[in-house]
């Protein structure tokens, strides 16, 4: 039995209130910390409520607002340090260069970025960041960033509530299915960025 094997059993023996606290941390946590798997989290709480665990409006509303929570939670930290704090310190995954060329795509896409940010696995984290070091406009990348969590989880929660009972059979295609769109959405944003 794997690792997710044994995470999923433990997370199906809690009790439901807490099923839906953890699944909207795990939302929140995935933002911020990029590799922890939230969106498969996400479904496997749709499969909860596939074997009538859990309530569909329990889950959707829970993984939204951890994963609006998290979006919000890095914005702020970006429009609070301010570009000189990332400029100055250059770190790894987040150099000057690359945030004077999300500049450059925020004064140009900056809201459309928002809007479309849940359909980026991997950079997610960097669009909020981005977001709030540009001084967009809170109450409307809130707004836009709802309704991207609402889209990218209500497509979770109506997968993993049409894999019902047969998780195992379906668990490691989704991970493969995964897998390739962060592949292509990755290779997507390479040729954009290469062609600008």
């Amino acid at each position: 039995m794997s690792y997710l094997d044994n995470f999923l059993n433990l997370l199906n023996s809690l009790p439901n209130t807490l099923l839906y606290f953890l699944l909207g941390l795990s939302a929140f946590v995935e933002n911020v910390f990029p590799p922890i798997p939230g969106d498969t989290i996400t479904a496997f709480g749709a499969f909860l409520v596939a074997t009538q665990r859990l309530s569909f409006f329990g889950v959707y509303l829970s993984t939204t607002l951890g994963s609006l929570c998290g979006f919000m939670f890095l914005f702020w930290i970006g429009s609070l340090l301010g570009r000189r704090f990332f400029i100055e310190r250059d770190y790894r995954f987040f150099r000057a260069r690359d945030i004077i060329r999300a500049e450059e795509w925020f004064r140009k896409y900056g809201y459309f970025l928002i809007l479309l940010n849940r359909f980026f696995p991997g950079i997610r984290s960097v669009i909020s960041i981005a977001g709030g070091i540009s001084q967009l406009k809170v109450l409307r990348v809130t707004l836009l960033a709802l309704i991207s969590s609402c889209v990218w989880n209500s497509i979770w929660i109506i997968l993993g509530y049409s894999i019902g009972t047969n998780w195992d059979i379906v668990k490691e295609k989704m991970a493969r299915i995964m897998f390739s769109y962060n592949i292509a959405i990755l290779t997507l944003i390479g040729l954009v960025v290469l062609i600008l």
